[in-house]
């Protein structure tokens, strides 16, 4: 026989390696879609939080150690790949809370970016009808200016219900 499946070399090295839980989730998908996928093999396996309040936590855990090595990074550059590593488990656990709020993350940070641009256009109109620029203005000023935005903005999506 020629199938290379029936090979003693192949059937051995299949028993001292046998396939994993996570073989197949190809490395070459956009980074969240391959953590979903990721954490969706893994709790199909029983890897998984009983609910959401441990996610959560997580959550808060992650933002924390993402603090500390942002402020190691502060006073040393030498920790800036701590800062990148933390980030990476932040966004991590955020796919994570996704899943279990049975949001597609994907679909919720295009939507977060389509608020953004709307509401940083309406800022940027805002202001040329009053001859006056972003780069002017002062941080709080700016924070107004968003926050009246966005109560127009839910304004108008309570009026449209």
């Amino acid at each position: 026989m020629n199938d290379s499946t029936d090979d003693p070399k192949t059937l051995l090295a299949r028993r001292q390696n046998p396939p994993g839980r996570l073989d197949g989730i190809a490395r070459s998908l956009p980074a969240m879609q391959r953590a979903e996928k990721l954490q969706r093999r893994a709790s199909r396996a029983g890897f998984d939080w009983p609910d959401i309040e441990p996610v959560f936590d997580k959550l808060y855990e992650e933002i924390d150690e993402l603090k500390e090595a942002w402020g190691k990074a502060a006073e040393n550059p030498v920790h800036q790949d701590d800062v990148e590593d933390e980030l990476g488990d932040l966004l991590f656990v955020v796919v994570n809370l996704a899943r279990f709020l049975k949001v597609n993350p994907e679909q919720a940070l295009n939507r977060t970016n389509h608020k953004f641009d709307a509401r940083f256009r309406a800022i940027e109109a805002l202001l040329a009808q009053q001859g006056r620029t972003l780069e002017e203005e002062a941080p709080e000023a700016l924070d107004a200016l968003w926050q009246s935005v966005k109560g127009v903005e839910k304004k108008d999506r309570v009026g449209n219900r």
